[in-house]
């Protein structure tokens, strides 16, 4: 035992450096294998506790930016043009990042939306909200004719739109003109009133376009989209809760991945089948499900599930950050059951230094639950996460605060949600330094999260407990603060201030994003400190 719990430190240490250096020839490519990716989780306004509709979005990949600012509206001069540019990966810096290059223009509007700045801008001043995650697609259908990839696309959406069916609405006609050059997305669009599913793949190689699919989340139901594409039958018949590219049928028809005798159309065995097969996906569906309406005992081994489901009861967003924070603990696909120690009084219970965030290689060191990559297993919160959104929109408060984006930096398991209102003006400079990929900077609000939760992770079982014993009051006093803070807010939007609105919602945002970043670095000197003759 010993002689293993030696060799599991060194290891372990090893991965931490992996963690943190982990570079592009790491990663398996596209073709097939995402080890890296999304999770998307909605719900509408009948299965949220305070009648708010939800998007979110964990950015998990180490290659987008982590830096984040707000984009004010904007008025353009008549004939203005808008860059378009294709993402590419970039290995020439410090770490591991996508460079852009420009491939062309389009017409610009007359005005552009003010707008959160993620690396897939997240909402508008309108309360339009846009989650993410990629799903690939078949490989085929991908073409680099197109001039809009899936960020430029969320924020044209962002920019000319004030309501869901409208930015969806939009995507088509531009995608058709335009023309997508982009992978298999999911983008998942809210309002204050609804949200929606738009799954895009391209029309083929060598062709400019794209095929689309999108389907509304009903009221009272919560859905997932974890880097799988999950929508299946569509009926265009019912435009309330169906959108569709007019070449839907054709494109899949012309290349013989479905005709009218096979059965019922289903988008997701059409263009993205591989996509159903990735347990990676189908086990973060599972979950969700499983945490917010386990009633219904679904399968963790099934290939599809609904494409949405009515939780056991509303969902508050105490309960849906407790979603985002799974790692599968206490369960039987939890990644680190089986690395064991004897505690103090001779019982076998998992080590300490037992990381649920491990880097993908360490199955070939240890005997890990199920592995990891695209076949394998992963869980919702990821060590690589750049940042996380969950998005509010609410139909009884103005946009200027009913808009709200709860923005976490770096793995959620270990970081902490921040109010960011839709109708801010500025954010605190730590959160618009870049992070990455210039290396290490004590300035930048995703390096003091990145630097917690790497070293936590190091000792898990024990490190956790620090971590929790911060942010779960943290975080529970900004769940509490919200209703104060927005009767506040709306006092002064009815004294026909709205400007004061903006400044007092800004402050309160710029506060808080101040005081938790200054509190991530401060904890883990801590954890240093406490933990040093252990390591």
């Amino acid at each position: 035992m010993k002689d293993f719990f030696s060799k599991f430190l060194v290891i372990m240490l090893l991965g931490c450096l992996n963690m943190v250096f982990i570079k592009a020839q790491d990663r398996p490519d596209w073709e097939g294998n995402i080890p890296d990716g999304c999770t998307s989780i909605t719900l509408g306004k009948k299965a949220t506790t305070d009648g708010s509709v939800i998007t979110s979005h964990t950015d998990d990949s180490h290659r987008t930016r982590s830096w984040i600012d707000v984009r004010p509206g904007m008025e353009h001069p008549a004939g203005s043009m808008a860059p378009m540019y294709k993402r590419m990966p970039f290995d020439s810096l410090a770490m591991p990042t996508y460079i852009h290059r420009k491939i062309g223009e389009i017409p610009q509007s007359a005005y552009t939306n003010a707008y959160i700045n993620s690396a897939y801008p997240c909402m508008n001043q309108y309360q339009v909200g846009i989650g993410e995650s990629t799903f690939g697609g078949r490989e085929e259908l991908q073409s680099d004719e197109g001039l809009i990839d899936c960020q430029r696309l969320c924020q044209l959406m962002l920019e000319r739109t004030a309501t869901a069916r409208e930015a969806i609405q939009l995507a088509g006609e531009l995608l058709g003109q335009y023309g997508w050059n982009d992978y298999g997305e999911c983008l998942t669009i809210s309002d204050p009133g609804e949200v929606w599913h738009l799954e895009i793949v391209g029309s083929g190689k060598g062709m400019t376009g794209a095929v689309w699919a999108a389907q509304r989340v009903p009221d009272e139901h919560v859905s997932v989209n974890a880097n799988a594409s999950t929508i299946k039958e569509i009926d265009l018949t019912d435009p309330d809760h169906f959108m569709a590219s007019e070449n839907i049928f054709d494109v899949a028809r012309e290349n013989g991945w479905w005709s009218p005798g096979d059965g019922p159309f289903r988008f997701c065995y059409a263009y993205a089948p591989e996509s159903r097969t990735s347990f990676a996906s189908r086990r973060r569906e599972w979950r969700v499900f499983h945490l917010l309406a386990p009633s219904l005992e679904l399968d963790p081994n099934a290939e599809n599930y609904p494409f949405s489901v009515k939780p056991d009861e509303p969902v508050d967003l105490a309960k849906l950050i407790f979603v985002f924070k799974d790692y599968y603990e206490g369960t039987d696909f939890n990644f680190v059951k089986d690395i064991t120690v004897a505690d103090d009084s001779g019982k076998i219970v998992i080590s300490p230094l037992a990381n649920p965030f491990m880097p993908y290689d360490m199955n070939k060191v240890f005997r890990i639950n199920g592995g990891w990559g695209w076949r394998g297993e992963r869980t919702i919160a990821r060590w690589y996460t750049m940042y996380a959104t969950i998005i509010q929109s609410r139909d009884w408060l103005p946009d200027e605060i009913g808009g709200i984006v709860w923005l976490a930096m770096d793995n959620v398991a270990t970081s902490i949600y921040i109010p960011v209102y839709c109708s801010v003006t500025d954010l605190p400079v730590p959160y618009k330094t870049p992070g990455r990929p210039e290396g290490y900077n004590r300035e930048s609000a995703w390096w003091a999260f990145n630097r917690l939760g790497t070293l936590a992770a190091q000792r898990w079982g024990d490190m956790r407990h620090d971590v929790d014993a911060v942010w779960l009051p943290w975080q529970q006093e900004l769940l509490d603060n919200q209703q104060a803070v927005e009767v506040e807010a709306l006092k002064l939007y009815k004294k026909g201030k709205p400007e004061k609105t903006i400044e007092f919602l800004t402050g309160y945002t710029n506060k808080w994003g101040s005081r938790v970043v200054d509190q991530a670095w401060e904890l883990g000197d801590y954890m240093w400190t406490k933990y040093d003759e252990l390591f």
